[in-house]
């Protein structure tokens, strides 16, 4: 990663756009925001007593005052796609939110905008997450064998595909998804604003879908209301392959051909009773080996805001001409393809198919 700050421009002051100014406040020597677009005045104010950067009404604005390395547009779904295209008509790179475009037609009409130029990549994290980059590294040492299964129960959609299909080794390949919902009661104590205090429970839904990517790989998707906050509902994956699986942090595989043997992905977290080197996370390994090491060692970070942080190292890196692209266009549209499939099934009780799309050739960036 780039000894050089990141520096970055924020379309947008909403919850998710607090994360990248949050990294930058507490890593200023890796990241800085050269300023952040609100819509109105009084709050640009408030970002900026809040934050202490600059703002602008504009992206005109914005890139006058100080060209940065790339622009966050964190807004929402209907406006975001058309922002993208400005921003890459000007020759900016820019990191979007997920998902790219609100609906298929949206992601086709995006794609044929600046699909080809390969400024843009999205701010997909999920694969960046610790527990999920080290199950990655797993699957890819071959220690599974061949991968044919993944279950995920834990996030919503597109967030779920692209691990999914990560997992999988799949890429942007056409997929069958069978989807059903169920409604049952359920507490729902915490929300993202925090504890409620409230403990009758409501109606949530679980939606239930099966993805065939064919060749004997399939995944299944599992997520309930509120699944992120509610601490009732926990979070689980399974990687099933031909020598073996792994179940969140427990590895069950073939160490001979009469052995079957058993290993944990151990977390290393310091600060804990008499640590003293300070709250962190520093890595995680499996059987003596390191299979995720923390990018930022010794920096107080929740699992998401490591992920986060990955993107925008990876982002700038990218930017640079110094890495590979963090997370293209391409393939957050193939997930956001297969998510609103799992929603038309889910409604319509019917099989859909995916097949080809503009983005789906190899090398599609």
């Amino acid at each position: 990663m780039t000894a050089q700050p990141g520096r970055y421009g924020i379309v947008g002051s909403g919850w998710r756009s607090e994360f990248f100014l949050r990294l930058a406040e507490v890593m200023p020597e890796r990241f800085a925001v050269s300023g952040v677009v609100t819509r109105s005045a009084e709050r640009g104010g408030e970002v900026e007593r809040e934050w202490r950067v600059p703002t602008f009404r504009s992206v005109d604005e914005l890139v006058t005052a100080d060209k940065p390395d790339f622009v966050i547009v964190s807004v929402p779904w209907e406006t975001a796609p058309g922002l993208t295209a400005d921003l890459v008509a000007r020759g900016i790179p820019v990191l979007t939110e997920t998902p790219p475009a609100p609906d298929v037609e949206g992601l086709r009409r995006l794609w044929s905008e600046v699909g080809d130029t390969g400024l843009v990549q999205v701010a997909e994290q999920n694969p960046f997450l610790p527990s999920h980059a080290a199950q990655l590294s797993v699957v890819r040492a071959g220690t599974l064998g061949a991968v044919s299964s993944v279950q995920m129960s834990s996030t919503h959609l597109y967030h779920a595909v692209s691990v999914l299909r990560l997992l999988l080794g799949v890429g942007r390949a056409p997929a069958t998804i069978e989807a059903r919902q169920f409604v049952a009661p359920l507490a729902d104590p915490l929300k993202r604003d925090g504890w409620s205090g409230d403990t009758a429970p409501t109606d949530a839904t679980t939606t239930l879908a099966t993805i065939d990517f064919g060749a004997g790989r399939m995944a299944l998707y599992d997520f309930t209301d509120n699944q992120w906050h509610n601490p009732l509902r926990g979070n689980r994956i399974v990687v099933r392959g031909s020598h073996g699986e792994l179940v969140d942090d427990r590895l069950v595989r073939l160490a001979d051909p009469v052995t079957a043997v058993e290993s944990r992905v151990v977390r290393r977290q310091t600060g804990i009773d008499l640590n003293l080197e300070g709250f962190a996370l520093d890595h995680l390994s499996l059987d003596g080996s390191v299979v995720y090491r923390n990018p930022f060692p010794g920096v107080r970070l929740a699992d998401e805001d490591i992920a986060i942080g990955t993107l925008l190292a990876r982002m700038t890196d990218w930017c640079r001409g110094d890495g590979e692209p963090p997370y293209p266009l391409a393939e957050a549209s193939q997930d956001h393809l297969i998510a609103l499939a799992i929603g038309e099934s889910a409604s319509t009780g019917q099989a859909v198919a995916v097949g080809p799309e503009p983005w789906s050739r190899e090398g599609a960036g």
